[in-house]
Order: C-alpha cells, then structure tokens, then sequence
C-alpha cells in the first residue's frame, strides 16, 4: 500500500464489526461449505463429499434460493461471527475462517485480485466437480467421498 492509501475492511475491522455487505462481501464463492459432509459416529473424522444442495447453480457456484435457504433447507448454514468458532468444519481456504483465524484472504480471493472468476481459475472452488444431491440416494453418499478439500 502506497502513502494515504487506505487499508482493506477485512483488515482493519473485526468480523463482528463488518457491515452486512461487507461480510456477504467475503464470501469467495467456491461453494466448499455447500458440499454435503458426513461424519464418522465413533471417531468424529469428517468427510466431505462432491454432492452439493438442490439449490446450488453448479455453474456460477452460487445458490439460486440464497435469501430463502434457511427456510428450504432448514440445516443449510447461516454464519455469523459470534458463532464462527462453532462451525469446525468450514474449509480452510474459506475468507470467514482465516479472518476468524488472524490470517490474511489469498491472492486468489475476488477481494483482492478484483475478479469475481479468480476462485474458478484458481481451482478453489466446486464448479465442474460436483453433482446434485437430487441424483445421489442419501445411502450412496459414501461413494462420492472427495479428498481435494482440506
């Protein structure tokens, strides 16, 4: 940053501070949270999956429902600072858990690079390795366990 330049938001306040648009703001668009996860009952291990929600454009990675998601599907998540520190299974490329964290947002964030496609180019995000969970019987998810996230 040059003389008289003003740092970014994301640095210069709390996650608690950031006004909505801000913090709707920091979401990269890779669509890693929407992947349906499941969890090993005895040892806690997670496992994401490539099968996302019936809502997500596939495409643009982007939710077709996002003001209505929590209504439709009552376990989508909903993130808030306050309770940030709960969601243990955010991905660790995700802006809300760096922040959260005291880590910087990478080059490839649409915040810094100024380009709302860098999280495609830079292979962050789901578009083109997902499938839609109205395809996926709830029995067959382990079959599409993933291990490119983490």
């Amino acid at each position: 940053m040059g003389i008289g330049e003003d740092a970014p938001f994301w640095r210069e306040k709390k996650l608690s501070e950031l006004t909505h648009e801000e913090w709707e703001s920091l979401c990269d668009g890779c669509s890693r949270c929407c992947l349906h996860k499941m969890e090993d009952e005895q040892t806690g291990e997670l496992f994401y999956t490539r099968i996302v929600c019936r809502y997500m454009d596939m495409e643009t990675c982007r939710c077709t429902s996002y003001e209505n998601r929590t209504i439709l599907v009552p376990t989508c998540l909903k993130l808030q600072a306050e309770t940030l520190q709960d969601v243990y299974f955010l991905p660790d490329t995700c802006a809300y858990r760096l922040l959260a964290e005291g880590r910087d947002l990478p080059p490839w964030h649409p915040l810094v690079s100024g380009n709302p496609e860098s999280v495609h180019a830079a292979g962050i995000s789901v578009q083109g390795k997902v499938l839609s969970e109205e395809y996926v019987h709830p029995d067959g998810w382990e079959e599409h366990v993933i291990d490119w996230v983490e």
